[in-house]
């Protein structure tokens, strides 16, 4: 008896990959785009935004809502408008304020990084020993509080402070008398106030310079050295427009320190003397606590913040171009 071989049918099953099925080998099936769903990914963001929110959002829209007010803290708030605002602007000492603070970005913003522009540029033409302990001392005031900068300038500008000093000395020499008490003078106290802040920022900007001068082709120098370029030519080829954006960020950073400058002026000179080292930051607490106008305050406030966010996108977009 011949037994016949039966040939088992194979078993439908998965298609094996390969240049038959249609599909590269190695790719598997996806039932969704990468990195879907999204809604996951806010989940990794959601604590930051919980925290921002509360401490920053939050604050901002009941500070714009007390704005419309007038209130004392205490009794009932009565409807205002936008007379709070229109205040701001019509106070003299209000619009004083504004003014100084305009005063102060120049201490701030624009002359720390003139300075930082100029130590640099002789630092990419020539070689420096010690450069990391210069770049440290330089930003050593950016990590001191400013309560304790405050209280040393006071000393540094007192009548038997440093700068008197020499300037006492100078006069023994035959120059004319240049002594005065600076944090109480009406003409030199937001001058003096404004040099405190140049002596902080300059670390601040120097680092990003010396940070963004690093990624400049060192090429494009010599190429500027062969062509004959001297130092001011190299400075505005070469080197000023590869730290643009460092520039944008620096007046940015500073820009914001100067408008934010509260405790400064409160420990040095509270906004005196008289009015003329008050600045819209000090006006906030002085309106909101000592004279209980918290409607006013707040206002002040919200006019701060849409000034700082109008002036930081204009450097950025004045420093790094339309079309970046």
């Amino acid at each position: 008896m011949t037994t016949v071989a039966r040939q088992k049918t194979p078993e439908p099953g998965p298609e094996a990959p390969g240049p038959s099925s249609g599909r590269p080998a190695g790719r598997r099936a996806r039932s969704r785009p990468p990195g879907e769903p999204r809604s996951v990914g806010w989940l990794y963001v959601l604590p930051a935004l919980v925290v921002y929110g509360a401490f920053l959002l939050w604050p901002l829209v009941r500070g714009a809502q007390f704005s419309l007010y007038h209130w004392d803290g205490i009794g009932q708030a009565t409807w205002a408008g936008l007379s709070n605002y229109t205040a701001t602007w019509t106070d003299p000492t209000l619009r004083g304020a504004f003014g100084h603070l305009l005063i102060l970005i120049v201490f701030y913003a624009v002359l720390p990084c003139c300075i930082a522009f100029v130590l640099v540029a002789v630092m990419s033409r020539t070689k420096i020993r010690g450069l990391t302990f210069f770049r440290t001392v330089l930003f050593m005031p950016q990590v001191i509080a400013m309560v304790a900068v405050a209280v040393a300038w006071q000393w540094v500008y007192s009548t038997h402070g440093p700068v008197n000093t020499v300037l006492g000395w100078l006069h023994d020499l035959g120059l004319p008398d240049w002594r005065h008490g600076w944090l109480g003078d009406f003409t030199f106290a937001l001058p003096a106030i404004g040099l405190v802040g140049t002596w902080v920022e300059i670390g601040l900007a120097l680092v990003l310079f010396l940070a963004g001068v690093q990624k400049i082709p060192r090429e494009l120098y010599e190429a500027a050295r062969i062509d004959g370029a001297g130092a001011i030519r190299e400075f505005f080829t070469v080197t000023l427009p590869g730290l643009r954006r460092e520039l944008s960020v620096a007046l940015t950073l500073t820009t914001i320190m100067a408008v934010r400058n509260f405790d400064l002026i409160y420990m040095a000179t509270a906004g005196g003397p008289g009015d003329s080292t008050k600045v819209p930051a000090y006006e906030v607490y002085n309106r909101t606590f000592n004279t209980g106008e918290v409607g006013l305050g707040c206002a002040i406030g919200v006019t701060l913040a849409v000034l700082a966010f109008a002036i930081t996108a204009g450097i950025g977009r004045l420093v790094e171009g339309k079309g970046e």
